[in-house]
């Protein structure tokens, strides 16, 4: 099978890829509003954010107000490019 440029089977999960869809259109997003949004479990988030992360396509922050914890998530220079050759890639495939 001939390989794709641009196709990157880590942002290829389909978790995974609604997430960077989602981060892209956005400068960051809380943990609590991407869980929401996705419709999965704070351990299955965080397998997937832990993922990207690990390639350096998400960068994780953490901040308090008022003694509370929130976790902010932003696509990196690295993971926006490589959403937008995914997405690429994905276009060339169905012909587009």
């Amino acid at each position: 099978m001939k390989t794709v440029e641009g196709f990157d089977p880590i942002i290829h999960s389909p978790i995974r890829l609604r997430l960077c869809a989602m981060l892209f259109a956005v400068e960051s997003a809380t943990f609590t509003v991407l869980r929401e949004e996705l419709e999965v479990a704070d351990s299955v988030l965080s397998k997937h954010i832990s993922a990207l992360r690990v390639v350096g396509f998400v960068q994780v922050s953490k901040s308090s107000v008022n003694s509370r914890t929130f976790t902010d998530i932003r696509l990196t220079k690295s993971g926006r490019t490589a959403y937008s050759a995914h997405i690429g890639a994905l276009r060339a495939i169905a012909g587009e």
